[in-house]
C-alpha cells in the first residue's frame, strides 16, 4: 500500500490479485483513482520517462491511509446481504417442466464444481492471511451452493 504506482500497475494488481473478489474493469479503476484524488486521498504526479508519454503515478497520502483503514474496518464489521443472481431463476423454476429444469440445475452444479476446483488449486499465500481467507470464503460458499444444488436436484428427481 505504501509504494507509488502507475495506473497500469494498479490495474495489473487488481486483475492478478483481486479478480476472485471483484470484477472491476480498467475504466472503473481509473475513475475511482480520479475520485480518490479529487477527495484528497491520493496524490497524482505526472512522470515523463525518455520519449514515452507522460504517465500518472498514484500515491496514497496520510488522509488516504486513514480513509482506507476506516473503509476496511467498516467492510470487515458489516453483515452482508448476499444476492445470488441464480436465485432469480429459482424463483421462476415452476414455469419450466422438470425435464428442462433439472438438466439446467445439473449444468449449474457442474460449473460450480469446476469453479471450486480452480479455487482449491490457488496456492496459499505465506505471509499475508487475507488472500487465504478470501479464497477459503469462496470455497466454503461454493461448497454450500453445491450441497444445495445436489439436494434440490435429488428432491426434484424423487418428486416425479
Amino acid at each position: 500500500m505504501g509504494q507509488s504506482q502507475h495506473g497500469y500497475q494498479i490495474n495489473e494488481f487488481i486483475e492478478r490479485n483481486l479478480s476472485t473478489v471483484t470484477d472491476m474493469k480498467k475504466p472503473t479503476a481509473y475513475a475511482t483513482l480520479d475520485r480518490l484524488n479529487q477527495k484528497g486521498y491520493i496524490d497524482i504526479q505526472l512522470v515523463q520517462e525518455g520519449n514515452r508519454p507522460t504517465r500518472k503515478v498514484y500515491s496514497i497520502n496520510e488522509s488516504g491511509r486513514t480513509y482506507f483503514y476506516q473503509l476496511l474496518l467498516d467492510n470487515l464489521s458489516s453483515a452482508e446481504s448476499v444476492n445470488y443472481q441464480g436465485d432469480i431463476g429459482l424463483m421462476f423454476i415452476d414455469f419450466l417442466p422438470m425435464d428442462q429444469a433439472i438438466p439446467a440445475l445439473q449444468e449449474r452444479l457442474k460449473k460450480n464444481k469446476k469453479r471450486i476446483d480452480v479455487f482449491k488449486e490457488t496456492p496459499a499465500h505465506g505471509i499475508r492471511t487475507g488472500v487465504n481467507l478470501a479464497v477459503e470464503h469462496k470455497i466454503i460458499m461454493l461448497e454450500a451452493e453445491i450441497v444445495f444444488l445436489e439436494k434440490t436436484i435429488q428432491n426434484f428427481n424423487h418428486s416425479d
